[in-house]
């Protein structure tokens, strides 16, 4: 299974989890978050970071979901990186995160389309 890692500002990483709780009914396994606050060095939280990467690995890789592309949370996880090991993707959301959660037994590949299109199909217009 692909672990999940959280980088997001403040809270909401946990609190994406916490709904995917209520969803599920569980919490699943090899998930984890770290909350960036605005009073955070990016580069004292880096080697933490690193350290919880081995904490979500279960030897398939790791799957990064950060807020927003550019900002802190997601500068803290490009250094992280890794091509086919620890992959990244940005504009996290709870369909993202369900999506991510349902297909984590699939290859790396497979997850990083299927969590881009989950976070895509999950914003739509209700009329």
């Amino acid at each position: 299974m692909i672990g999940i890692f959280l980088i997001t500002h403040a809270t909401l990483g946990e609190s994406l989890i916490q709904c995917a709780c209520h969803v599920l009914n569980k919490r699943p396994a090899n998930i984890i978050q770290l909350g960036v606050s605005a009073q955070d060095d990016p580069l004292d939280l880096l080697p933490t970071a690193r350290q919880m990467v081995s904490w979500a690995d279960s030897g398939r890789g790791v799957v990064i979901l950060t807020d927003i592309y550019g900002a802190t949370p997601s500068n803290i996880a490009t250094k992280l990186l890794q091509p086919g090991l620890v992959e990244g993707v940005a504009g996290v959301n709870l369909p993202m995160l369900l999506r991510v959660l349902t297909y984590r037994e699939k290859d790396m590949s497979t997850l990083i389309q299927r969590a881009i299109s989950g976070g895509c199909d999950g914003v739509m217009h209700m009329k």
